[in-house]
């Protein structure tokens, strides 16, 4: 209900009229005026109800009337009636119906009372209610109304004092409030200011409207008064205090500050006033300093007064706050005064509420920063702003420090370990129940001994001060311990929370201006009206451009200024803080503080501040090198407040916090452990918050920030994991690592951290993240240095991150890539090995990481990229390490089983690393890059470009030739088999693309101006790729180690058999001179000096066989092998080769390598040589007579069976180069003509004579037998002198049209030299026949062989060819010698085995060397001989040469020798061949006796009779008597030959040699003992039939008649007297000794002699009885009658053999017991 509703009129008007009526009652009889006024009053007020309709404003018209009896009856002074009346003027007041006039009137009165001390509350009650209801008192009425509530609040009353203190407060109010109503009102009318007049103190206030007037005035006299001035307005006070005065002041300006910000009469008061005053009641304050002295008196102002001095620095604050724009100038002077105050000089409670103060600055955020403006940023200005912080700082410091203001540290929480307080302080509880009487911890800051607990002040950001608020004491309170530090903490949590929060704030307002202005350009350009808007926007730009400077400015300059101060502070709290929250509060503050220096690029001030959370973390004097130089840049930045330096504070040495974890802390040289505290957690936590919220700004912060997590992480015992995330490890630095369960349970968490502050690198910008990899790099490194030296556990927190960075960041890899790989590339190369296995796992993962992330454009479009991810994996090779190069290869494989297909251009970069294999490098390192390698050439050779197929060529070859694992060099010719398989299965694609290839580079490197350089340029490219393989299968044919030799040169003769189809003709010229000539040269030289040191073993437990126990040997079967592969090439490709030009020289080249072969001194290479040269002359020309078959095995020559093993199990060589295919295959390009022309024979004839050639030169320097001088060095063997020989008949079919003389005679000397080579005595038993069996050895088979062949084409050849028959017959009766002279090998001795004759071999005899059994040879040779004149003798070359004469010559000495014949055998055959070469050979004599061709061979013959029948050997003890006959009977059968074939034609035959028959017969007939036999002769058995053949043969030829000259008859006549004689002396010798030997026997041999002259006595007579008579001589006749008598004597003896003789003898002389029919005497008749 309001006043001014009809009911409440109503009510008003009833009321008023009941007060009236109440009112003259009560004055009915002491005060009848009033009675009479209350009447007329209640008239008035019914009249002026009736007449008016508005009662109000009728009732406020008639005010004066209507309130008059009250008045009146207040002036009574009665107590009741006062009240009555004062009761209903104030309810007319409410009611508003109080004039102008009426309200004078009011306070008169109302004055009255109060002079008089009535009822003074009420009186104080009417005034606020006067003037709170009305606006209708102004001026003087205003002012005494206003002093006399002063006067009241100086009463003796206590309760009136208060209510008249309230009272005032709300009138001034109430002034100021009008004012602002009348403003209000006023608003929209303009107004014309009068100008000022002049500058009084008192200024003109008539341009004020009323309300505004009194507000002025009223102001003006309450500075007037609390500067003990007499005031202009408010007439009649007479008592004030300037407490009181002070705080009407503040709360004016503290609640209107409109009123003087807007008019100008007020903001002068402020300024020429209320600035002024402040600074004058200021002063005792300044000018003290703390000495001693009591409580301070109001009249004592030189000591500082705290009800004053509070309540000056409330204004002050009031001041600042609201007019700190008006008042420049003046608040620098109040903000100087107010640091000034933190002085230690201070009063405590001065210091307290100077504290306060500043605290309440501290939460305004925009001042601070108007400060920094006005002040610190202007050239010759108190640096105010900074002062402040500097004050608050060095405050702080100062309570630490000065030892009067702490306490020291109370005993129970000096050991701030102790088990309940150290618990509850590290988690910040409230604290634990003091059942036990312990201190309760309390939240406290600890430094140094000094103990100052934490109060608490305000909550955060207000600033509810405490002893500004103390109005009401006078005397300085005593402050609490602790209660300044709190607030100087408060004061600056909120200086750094608000001027960070503004900062932010307005940064990011920034920011999204410039956003949206840079949105609107774009969009601009893409208007069409662009002029106009490009216009628009260059305004903005300008405007922003202006704007943005100065607030950026601003901003540096408040962070710059203030940095150092705070930091000071801070780190000294948190370095005393024992109070979680506390702690948390100030790393909050540090870190929001970091923060924004990064943002606005200020490095110094950014890492100093994280510097400070990084020394918090670690333990206390913690060695950093990182920390401390940071540190030391900074405090040379000491700074002074007035004159007191504030330094950098180094941590306190005592800790009094829980140890949660002990450790090592990570140096080079750990001494001893490191503790951390629940702090040290605390601030490692904040300091992970930092770097994973603001790592944007954290720039070269980074090392500083990671080089601490590192060393916590460390001393914590974080080990990293897969991927670099850190686990806690296991106790692998043994029990110097200690941690309590608290902490134990906060790892997990801190590693998880760790890794998502890693993985938000992602959200970083390009330049923040390499400043993050710089870190982490440089970081690596004090790492890897203190690592050096020492296999300790080294620090992998930096690689460890460095991989984790770099797996989140893939998306924008290529930025960091190189910086990152680059470093961790060095970490692998650490002699470290825990360290480097981490950096190649790092490199290893990212690689991989990389290749397999899906990357925008993917990497096989995206090369370069690609290029860049897989070089540090080629970079990796370069590392000894075999770790590292172990890790690489493992991932090499990984990436091939997973990203093998999509490599692409990057294969020739895996390649590489895969074939970058040293022999230096273990065995498990090789086994898994040849892994690797086998994986590619089994799965990947179709997917790589055909360009890398050469690389894998080379790298398998690389494999091939390392020599750590034999096993893998054998595998890996295996893959290079394979390898050639998949070219010749793509074949055309390869092909192609390679042309494709090398047409694109040539187009290059025209363009370029320079020639395309590459292996075996020109070939096409395809070729050059087998050329590639090839040459790298040749080298490894010269590997060291035999298997792989013999592996390779097999593989490189089947491919080049099994894929040579696929070359151009052109390539093959290559082939041969570079691929396979260079391995034959290589071979040879390796093998020529070959070590011939005994080999133990193989290697392990390996036995090796004694052919192969030398290297000298091992290269031998690769020469062989090599050898013998080349060819077979040459013969399979013959054709082939021979159109390319060179052949001649080529077929020469070949056949020098098989001539140095074949004079090896290895038995094995020189056969082998043979072998292939038999196999290159095997090569017959089909295209003449392709029907013909193979003209050798038709002559029946013996060709090797053994061939050549097959190169590959299981793998035949291919039958490419057939002579139907390679017509069929010449016929595209040429038709081949029928008959080659007449320049291929001559090239034919070229080849084959060169082959001639060099066959002689091989057997003869094989066959020469060492000189006198020199030391035997080897003898060439069976079987290769075999081989050699072999060759001949082949060879000979390709050059018998030319063969000449000189030909033969070589062929001769190479027989003869080859027959002529002794055999070592090992080899013996298995050359040599047991000598049982005759047998000639494969070796005289082939020589004899050899000249069947050249026999059988002179035979048929032309005339000029037989005349070599002579030489033939010459070279076979050399051989026929070896019989009984074997042939000499130069001066080695032999041991022949012919010697032994009847003996088995003397398989170890003394001699070294052994000579072959010539016996079975030379009488093979010989049967040839003989058959071979049998068919020639007519042969005018064979007359003429004396063929028959050499024969019997040759003949000669075996028939000499006869029983002295190493072998019976040949004498038998000897004699044998002479008399069938002699029934053929002496009728051709006996045809050209006229011509001298045969006089040299008589004479030659008769040697060779007189030689055999009277041998000078005697025959073997152990001849049986049959076989003496059968002897007997051959020499009887020359004997007859003699009678049959040539005596009878004596005509034709030289005298000469028919008297040296005859007396060769009278040799043979006279066998008896005689004084002419030595005694030898006697053991001589008596050949009787011999004998006597020669006896009737002589007597035959004696008594013939047919003597054509008398020599003759004289010879053989003398021969019968001399066979008389000595017979008669015989038998005489005989009977005599007979006769005295009585019983006897004589010896065997007298009686055997006897006995042939008893028959030979009967053959005489038989042979006298058949002749003529005339034959026979007188003088034969008597000595022959002579014998009788003798004859009979003989007939005593006792022997019965002589007797039958005897008759035998007498016998025939009954013929010629009878008379003669003439006497003859004397030869005459």
């Amino acid at each position: 209900m309001t006043t001014t509703s009809p009911e409440a009129v109503k009510k008003l008007v009833d009321n008023m009229q009941a007060d009236l009526r109440l009112l003259s009652m009560e004055c009915k009889k002491k005060f009848p005026p009033v009675k009479e006024a209350a009447e007329s009053g209640i008239v008035k007020i019914k009249t002026v109800v009736v007449r008016n309709t508005n009662i109000l404003a009728a009732l406020k018209e008639h005010s004066s009337e209507v309130v008059q009896p009250f008045l009146m009856g207040c002036g009574t002074k009665e107590p009741k009636i006062t009240q009555l009346c004062l009761a209903a003027i104030q309810r007319l007041m409410s009611h508003e119906v109080v004039s102008e006039a009426a309200a004078g009137n009011i306070i008169n009165m109302l004055w009255q009372l109060m002079e008089n001390g009535l009822e003074e509350l009420k009186l104080l009650q009417t005034v606020l209610v006067l003037l709170t209801t009305n606006t209708v008192v102004h001026d003087e009425v205003l002012s005494k109304a206003i002093v006399l509530c002063f006067r009241l609040h100086f009463t003796k009353d206590n309760i009136t004092n208060n209510t008249a203190a309230a009272t005032v407060r709300q009138v001034v109010t109430v002034v100021f409030e009008r004012m602002v109503a009348e403003d209000k009102q006023f608003k929209g009318v303009e107004e014309q200011p009068q100008p000022v007049q002049g500058n009084t103190s008192r200024r003109s206030v008539s341009t004020l409207r009323p309300s505004a007037k009194d507000a002025y005035m009223l102001f003006q006299d309450l500075c007037q008064l609390v500067n003990a001035d007499a005031p202009y307005w408010l007439v009649g006070m007479t008592e004030m205090t300037r407490t009181f005065g002070l705080e009407l002041l503040e709360s004016v300006l503290n609640d209107f500050p409109e009123v003087f910000l807007q008019q100008t009469e007020f903001c002068f008061l402020l300024k020429e006033r209320v600035c002024p005053l402040v600074i004058k009641l200021f002063s005792p304050n300044i000018k003290f300093r703390q000495g001693g002295g009591g409580a301070a008196s109001p009249a004592a102002t030189e000591k500082p007064y705290f009800p004053i001095c509070m309540r000056l620095l409330r204004v002050v604050s009031v001041l600042i706050k609201h007019y700190y724009s008006l008042l420049v100038t003046e608040c620098e002077i109040f903000l100087s005064l107010l640091v000034k105050f933190l002085d230690g000089e201070k009063p405590q409670w001065l210091r307290a509420v100077a504290v306060e103060s500043i605290h309440r600055l501290c939460v305004q955020p925009h001042l601070l920063r108007s400060f920094c403006q006005s002040y610190d940023m202007k050239p010759h200005s108190t640096k105010v702003f900074r002062d402040i912080v500097n004050a608050l700082g060095s405050f702080i410091q100062s309570l630490f420090i000065a030892p009067s203001t702490g306490s020291p540290a109370p005993s129970g929480a000096s050991s701030g370990v102790s088990a309940l307080g150290g618990q509850a302080a590290a988690q910040g509880g409230p604290g634990v129940g003091a059942a036990s009487g312990a201190l309760s911890p309390q939240a406290a800051f600890e430094y140094r001994g000094t103990w100052i607990p934490l109060v608490t002040v305000s909550v955060q950001g207000s600033t509810k001060a405490t002893y500004l608020e103390m109005l009401d004491k006078v005397e300085p309170p005593s402050i609490p311990e602790g209660y300044s530090l709190s607030v100087a903490f408060g004061a600056l949590l909120d200086l750094v929370r608000g001027i960070t929060s503004m900062i932010e704030r307005e940064l990011a307002q920034e920011e999204k201006e410039k956003e949206e202005d840079e949105e609107y350009e774009e969009a601009s350009q893409t208007c069409s009206e662009a002029p106009l808007s490009q216009e628009t926007v260059n305004q903005t730009q300008d405007l922003t451009d202006e704007r943005e400077p100065t607030s950026r400015l601003v901003w540096e300059e408040m962070v710059n200024t203030c940095w150092c101060g705070l930091l000071a502070a801070l780190s000294l709290l948190l370095d005393a803080s024992t109070d979680e929250s506390a702690t948390e509060s100030i790393l909050k503050a540090e870190l929001t503080m970091a923060a924004l220096c990064g943002r606005l690029g200020l490095v110094t001030p950014r890492d100093a501040f994280i510097t400070a959370i990084c020394k918090a973390s670690l333990p206390p004097h913690y060695a950093l090198t990182v920390l401390s130089s940071s540190a030391t840049s900074l405090s040379s930045k000491a700074y002074s407040i007035q004159g007191q330096s504030v330094q950098m504070i180094s941590p306190s040495s005592e800790s009094h916090q829980q140890v949660v974890a002990v450790g090592q802390p990570l140096a080079a040289q750990p001494q001893g452990t490191v503790v951390l505290t629940a702090k040290n957690i605390q601030c490692m936590r904040t300091l992970l918050n930092l770097a994973h919220c603001h790592g944007a700004m954290l720039g070269t912060s980074w090392q500083l920030v990671l080089a601490t997590l590192q060393h916590l992480v460390w001393i914590l015992g974080l080990k990293p994991g897969t991927g670099g995330a850190l686990k806690p490890g296991r106790a692998v630095e043994g029990p110097s690592t200690v941690l309590t369960t608290a902490v134990m349970t906060d790892l997990p968490v801190i590693s998880n951290i760790l890794s998502r502050l890693f993985e938000s690198s992602q959200y970083l910008d390009d330049v923040s993240l390499h400043h993050l990899i710089n870190a982490l790099c440089s970081l690596s490194l004090e790492a890897m240095e203190m690592a050096y030296g020492n296999n300790k556990e080294p620090s992998l927190f930096a690689v460890a991150k460095l991989l984790e960075t770099g797996l989140v960041n893939m998306d924008r890899i290529e930025i960091l890539w190189r910086p990152l790989t680059g470093h961790l590339l060095e970490v692998c190369q650490h002699p470290n090995t825990r360290m480097r296995e981490w950096g190649a796992e790092a490199v290893t993962s990212l690689i991989k990481a990389g290749l397999a992330y899906k990357h925008d454009p993917p990497l096989g479009q995206n090369q370069r990229l690609q290029q860049l991810l897989l070089s540090p994996l080629r970079d990796l090779s370069d590392i000894a390490h075999p770790d590292i190069r172990q890790k690489q290869l493992e991932s090499v494989l990984q990436i091939l089983q997973s990203q093998g297909d999509g490599l692409g251009p990057g294969w020739p970069l895996v390649l590489g690393v895969i074939g970058a294999i040293r022999n230096d490098q273990g065995e498990s390192l090789i086994r898994t890059a040849f892994q690797c390698l086998q994986l590619v050439v089994t799965d990947f050779l179709p997917t790589m470009p055909c360009t890398c197929l050469q690389i894998v060529v080379d790298v398998a070859g690389s494999f091939g030739l390392q020599n750590q694992e034999l096993n893998i060099s054998l595998t890996s010719i295996g893959l290079l088999w394979n390898i050639s398989d998949y070219f010749f299965q793509r074949a055309e694609a390869i092909e192609q693309e390679l042309d494709r290839e090398e047409a694109l580079l040539q187009k290059q490197a025209q363009e370029r101006g320079v020639s395309l350089h590459r292996p075996f340029h020109p070939a096409p490219p395809f070729d050059c790729l087998w050329l590639c393989l090839y040459s790298k299968l040749g080298e490894l044919c010269v590997d060291p180690r035999p298997a792989v030799r013999k592996s390779a040169g097999q593989t490189l003769f089947s491919t080049i058999t099994a894929h040579g189809t696929l070359l151009q003709t052109s390539t093959w010229h290559t082939v041969v001179w570079k691929v396979l000539f260079h391995l034959l040269d290589c071979v040879r030289n390796s093998s020529t000096t070959a070590d011939k040191e005994k080999i133990e073993s193989g290697g392990g437990n390996i036995l090796i066989h004694h052919s192969r126990d030398t290297a000298e040997k091992q290269w031998a079967e690769t020469w062989v092998m090599t050898l013998a592969g080349v060819a077979r090439i040459f013969n399979t490709r013959r054709y082939l080769l021979q159109s390319l030009g060179d052949f001649c020289k080529a077929w020469e080249v070949l056949l020098d390598h098989i001539q140095s072969a074949a004079l090896s001194k290895n038995n094995e290479v020189s056969l082998a040589a043979l072998k292939s040269f038999q196999e290159i002359l095997q090569i017959v020309t089909p295209a003449k007579d392709p029907e013909r078959p193979d003209s050798l095995a038709v002559m029946g020559v013996p060709i090797l069976a053994e061939t050549m093993p097959t190169p590959i199990p299981g793998r035949p060589l291919a039958q490419a180069d057939l002579v139907a295919e390679r017509l069929a295959r010449r016929e595209g390009a040429e038709p081949q003509p029928q008959a080659p022309p007449p320049a291929d024979e001559l090239e034919d004839s070229a080849l084959w004579w060169a082959a001639w050639n060099t066959w002689y030169r091989t057997g003869m320097e094989s066959t020469r037998p060492p000189g006198p001088g020199h030391k035997l060095t080897f003898i060439p063997s069976q079987p290769f002198l075999t081989a050699l020989v072999q060759i001949f008949p082949t060879l000979y079919q390709h050059i018998k049209a030319s063969f000449s003389m000189e030909d033969l005679q070589k062929l001769g000397m190479i027989l003869h030299g080859a027959v002529s080579v002794p055999i070592s005595s090992d080899a013996s038993p298995f050359i040599l026949p047991s000598y049982t069996e005759a047998v000639l050895t494969s070796l005289q088979d082939v020589v004899l062989a050899a000249l069947d062949v050249l026999q059988k084409a002179i035979c048929v050849g032309p005339e000029n060819m037989q005349a070599m028959y002579p030489a033939v017959f010459e070279q076979l009766l050399r051989f026929v010698e070896f019989s009984c002279k074997p042939p000499q090998y130069g001066m080695l001795e032999t041991k022949h085995v012919a010697n032994a004759k009847y003996n088995q071999i003397q398989l170890f005899a003394p001699a070294e060397w052994v000579a072959l059994n010539y016996v079975p040879f030379a009488e093979r040779s010989l049967e040839i001989v003989v058959e071979l004149y049998q068919k020639t003798a007519c042969h005018k070359a064979v007359v003429s040469e004396k063929v028959l004469q050499n024969v019997i010559k040759t003949l000669r000495i075996p028939l000499g020798l006869k029983y002295a014949c190493p072998s019976e055998s040949t004498w038998k055959l000897a004699v044998s061949s002479l008399l069938k070469v002699l029934s053929v050979g002496l009728p051709v004599a006996r045809q050209h006796a006229s011509s001298s061709k045969f006089d040299t061979m008589w004479p030659e013959l008769a040697a060779a009779f007189e030689d055999f029948l009277f041998t000078k050997s005697s025959p073997p003890d152990n001849l049986s008597s049959q076989e003496f006959r059968k002897n007997e009977m051959i020499d009887v059968e020359v004997v007859q030959l003699i009678s049959t074939e040539i005596l009878p034609f004596a005509s034709f035959i030289p005298k000469d040699f028919v008297g040296q028959i005859m007396a060769m017969l009278n040799k043979g007939s006279i066998h008896s003992q005689s004084s002419s036999f030595t005694e030898a002769e006697i053991d001589i058995r008596l050949r009787e039939d011999f004998s006597k053949v020669c006896f009737e043969t002589l007597l035959h030829f004696s008594f013939s008649g047919k003597v054509a000259t008398p020599q003759e008859g004289y010879i053989s006549r003398v021969a019968l007297s001399v066979l008389l004689k000595r017979s008669q002396d015989v038998l005489r010798r005989y009977v005599e000794d007979e006769r005295l030997s009585g019983h006897c026997p004589l010896p065997r041999q007298q009686v055997t002699e006897i006995i042939f002259v008893l028959k030979a006595i009967s053959t005489l007579m038989d042979s006298l009885r058949k002749t003529q008579p005339e034959n026979i001589d007188e003088n034969t006749w008597a000595q022959v009658i002579a014998l009788y008598p003798t004859l009979v004597e003989c007939i005593t003896c006792s022997s019965s053999e002589v007797c039958s003789a005897l008759k035998e003898a007498l016998g025939p002389f009954k013929d010629f017991m009878q008379p003669p029919v003439t006497k003859v005497q004397n030869g005459e008749s």
